[in-house]
């Protein structure tokens, strides 16, 4: 092992997919000297973090290293994968040179980069992780969109449509809003959910918001049947829900008078 200090490893949020909103702090970042890594999906594969950089005009330093995170369930292969891109990244960071993982989104919201560093600090406990924040692909989806996730007291709540339409039904009961990413493998189950719920009409398709292949797609129904992009987003709202009053941090709800 090195005698070098270990270099510290940034996470470096870059948005859904418009330069113009990569942060300042993330920007500089970049510019700062430190070696790129970021992610792909297979050996050779192009990285949607990566092309985010090049649109907004930097150039990809030659030693700018992709690790490979697979898109798979199986376990097994994806503890190798992860061991493999912790144990290269710790390689790096002992030759102490600072390290920027280039993150599409925030690197706090459903990331590639929260396991990467967790897996990391476990090889490497005394690495110095920092996260630069940066705007979430439902946050730039609301704004392209020009809905509002929340107002006042209402709620709104993000969750992967993985977790199944049951449980996708009862947070509409529950939430204001509700954001489902992710939603390529269950999208006719969810139109279908929305359909039967009366909720297609307020609900709004986004795929790859802010890149040049953005798409927002207002009627979801149109939508049966497609395959759409891994990178695509439901915002649903259900008007339908009894708003109350917000009471000392709580929901109060308004009584209804008796006939």
């Amino acid at each position: 092992m090195s005698d070098k200090p270990l270099g510290r490893l940034i996470g470096a949020s870059l948005g859904p997919g418009d330069p113009e909103l990569i942060t300042r702090r993330a920007w500089a970042a970049l510019g700062a000297g430190a070696r790129w890594l970021y992610p792909v999906k297979k050996a050779e594969d192009s990285s949607y973090a990566l092309g985010i950089v090049e649109r907004g005009g930097l150039a990809v330093p030659d030693d700018a290293e992709a690790l490979v995170f697979p898109m798979t369930r199986d376990p097994v292969a994806l503890a190798k994968a992860w061991a493999r891109a912790a144990t290269r990244t710790v390689a790096l960071l002992q030759e102490g040179r600072d390290l920027v993982f280039l993150v599409e989104g925030d690197a706090s919201t459903f990331s590639t980069f929260g396991h990467l560093a967790r897996v990391v600090r476990e090889l490497a406990p005394d690495v110095e992780v920092e996260t630069i924040p940066g705007v979430s692909s439902f946050a730039a989806a609301a704004a392209a969109t020009g809905l509002t996730l929340a107002e006042e007291d209402e709620t709104f709540a993000v969750i992967p449509a993985a977790y199944g339409v049951p449980v996708i039904d009862r947070l509409l009961d529950e939430f204001d809003t509700l954001v489902l990413l992710k939603v390529k493998p269950l999208l006719d189950e969810v139109l279908a959910l929305l359909e039967k719920r009366g909720l297609l009409a307020t609900s709004c398709f986004i795929e790859k918001v802010g890149s040049p292949d953005e798409r927002v797609v207002p009627d979801v129904a149109s939508l049966a049947g497609e395959k759409v992009n891994y990178l695509s987003l439901l915002l649903v709202q259900n008007p339908r829900r009894v708003r109350g009053e917000l009471r000392r941090g709580c929901r109060k709800r308004h009584a209804v008078a008796p006939n």
